[in-house]
C-alpha cells in the first residue's frame, strides 16, 4: 500500500476585536482566501462544486471574540506544521492570529461530531458586591431547571437553560466590572450561550464582553 500524501493539519487561533462582528460564513471565506493566497496544497470535496476540506469545531456568535478556536484543514500532500503556519500568517487579516498548528489522524472524527464544552470568560459591568454575585451564581447552579425561549427563525421555542450549564464561577474583578467563568455544553444536540445565562441571572441588560477561551472535545478530563 502505498503512503499516504493527504494530511490533517489542526490549528488553534484566535479571532479579535476587530473581526468580532463578521458571521461564521464569512470568516471561512476569510479562511479560504488566506489559504488560497498562501498558495496552500488544499484538498477539495467531490462533486460539481467542490469545495476546500476546511472545518471549525463550532461556530462563534456574532460579537464574541475567541482565543481557543480550532479548526482542521485537510491537504493534497504532506507540509511541516511550522511552514504550513509560516506562509498563511503573512495572509491573515487584524484579529485573525493563528497560535499553533498540529498533525491528526486523517481518521479521526469530525471536529463538530468531538466537541463537549466551550468555555468562557465574560466581563459584565456591575457595581454588585462579591456576596450579591455569588448569591447569583449559586442560585443558577443550585436550579433544579431553568426554563427559557429561544427565537430562531421567527418561531419561538421553549427549553431547559439549566442542562446546558456544566459549570459557572467568578473569577475576579476588573475594574468596575465582573469577571466570570462559563462551561457550556456545545454538541450536535444543545448548545449553551453565555449571553442567554446572563439574561437567566438578571444582567442581560448591562455592558459585557464575552470570549470563548477553550473548546472541549470528547469527556472532561480527557
Amino acid at each position: 500500500m502505498l503512503p499516504e500524501t493527504r494530511q490533517r493539519l489542526r490549528v488553534t487561533f484566535a479571532k479579535g476585536e476587530p473581526i468580532k462582528y463578521i458571521s461564521h460564513l464569512d470568516l471561512m471565506r476569510t479562511w479560504e482566501r488566506a489559504l488560497r493566497r498562501a498558495q496552500v496544497p488544499l484538498a477539495y470535496s467531490e462533486g460539481f462544486n467542490p469545495r476546500p476540506k476546511i472545518s471549525i469545531a463550532a461556530p462563534l456568535p456574532v460579537g464574541f471574540t475567541g482565543r481557543g478556536e480550532v479548526m482542521d484543514v485537510v491537504l493534497s500532500r504532506r507540509t511541516s506544521p511550522y511552514n504550513f503556519a509560516r506562509r498563511l500568517k503573512p495572509q491573515l487579516p487584524p484579529g485573525l492570529e493563528i497560535l499553533s498548528v498540529e498533525e491528526v489522524y486523517l481518521s479521526l472524527p469530525s471536529l463538530q461530531s468531538q466537541m463537549r464544552y466551550a468555555e468562557y470568560r465574560v466581563v459584565v459591568e456591575s457595581e454588585e458586591t462579591l456576596a450579591e454575585m455569588e448569591e447569583r451564581v449559586e442560585e443558577m447552579l443550585s436550579a433544579q431547571s431553568l426554563p427559557r425561549q429561544r427565537e430562531r427563525k421567527g418561531k419561538v421555542a421553549e427549553y431547559d437553560l439549566r442542562p446546558l450549564i456544566d459549570d459557572l464561577w467568578i473569577e475576579g474583578r476588573q475594574g468596575t466590572a465582573w469577571v466570570l467563568g462559563m462551561r457550556l455544553r456545545s454538541d450536535s444536540q444543545a448548545t449553551g450561550r453565555p449571553d442567554e445565562v446572563l439574561e437567566a441571572m438578571g444582567l442581560g441588560d448591562v455592558p459585557c464582553s464575552i470570549e470563548r477561551t477553550r473548546c472541549l472535545f470528547g469527556e472532561i478530563g480527557n
